[in-house]
This record gives structure tokens, sequence and C-alpha cells, in this order.
């Protein structure tokens, strides 16, 4: 019997646990960036393609661990999914205008991904930008983290963008939106 998931508004007492989840993930799919520049007209050419990995990759998250409190206090949304009391996901979010909505962190316990969780996390920060009368859904990841790529497209996400050493690690950032 699949055990219910309730997604609810973060309290101070979630903070401690969501800090130990392993944040982390593991690809076995890029998004690779081909990027062409002609200085003749100052043109520029951007192209992602899927590119399959030998081997998976372990991805470390692309924010320092140790200051995540510090960037949730910043955050306008913040839910977390639960099994009981006990959290196994969470999901954040800034409002940096009434219109739009950014949802900066996904994350779902390992033992947990791939069982509706992050989908339900998805859900629950759509109704809360609606209920804000946001117009549209920002999504971002590393073009590294193809499961989340995979589930921003499940989702009725279109690919908006991307921002070259956008992290910390010096990733690359993929940017995705979803009209509201």
């Amino acid at each position: 019997m699949e055990t219910e998931i309730q997604v609810r508004p973060a309290s101070e007492a979630d903070l401690p646990v969501l800090m130990a989840f392993d944040h982390g993930s593991t690809s076995e799919r890029v998004w690779q960036l081909d990027l062409r520049r002609e200085h003749r007209d100052f043109r520029v050419a951007a192209t992602f393609r899927e590119v399959r990995l030998p081997r998976p990759v372990s991805l470390p998250y692309p924010r320092d661990p140790a200051r995540l409190i510090e960037v949730w206090e910043r955050k306008a949304l913040m839910y977390v999914a639960a099994t009981g009391i006990q959290p196994i996901g969470y999901a954040t979010a800034a409002v940096p205008h009434a219109e739009h909505t950014w949802i900066s962190d996904l994350v779902v316990v390992p033992r947990w991904r791939r069982r509706g969780v992050g989908s339900a996390l998805l859900a629950a920060l759509q109704q809360a930008a609606k209920a804000r009368g946001a117009r549209s859904l920002f999504l971002e990841m590393q073009t590294k983290n193809y499961p989340a790529i995979r589930l921003a497209q499940k989702h009725g996400y279109d690919f908006c963008g991307y921002n070259d050493h956008y992290y910390s690690t010096q990733d690359i950032a993929l940017f995705f939106v979803r009209a509201l």
C-alpha cells in the first residue's frame, strides 16, 4: 500500500530536518551547451542537445548547504512534502515580481524520488502562485540535472533560457517557464 503524501507550508521545526537531506542527485544524461559566436556581425547561437553519459554522474547541490537556512529566509514560499510528520521533500520559491513566481529549490529524499513527491510540490507551488495572482511560474536547474529537466517537461514547462556560470559551482542554469 502506497503511503499518502501531504504537502504543507514549511514550519521552523522542519528546517533542521530539511538541512540534513541528501541534496545531491545523479544523472545519466545532460543538456550540453554548444555556443557559437560570429564576431563579424555579433551573432550568437546557443544550442542545447541531450547527451547520454557513459555512466551515471553524481551531482552536488549547487547551493552552499551551510547557508540554506539563510537562503530559505528570503523565499516567499516554502512547502514541505511529508508522510505523516516525516518530511520527504521541499520546494522554495521567490516572488520577484507580482506576476511571476520563481522556483529555485526542489529537493526530494533519494528513496522517495520518482514517486510523485516532486510533482506534488510543483502542484502546491503552482496553486500558491495562482492564489497570489502570478501569471507565470519559472523553474531553474543545472544542465546536468536531467531528472529535473524531465520533471519540468512532464508538467508543461517550456525551456526559456539559460545563464552560464549561474551557480557558485560555475554550472550553467537552465530556466523553464509555465503560464498559469
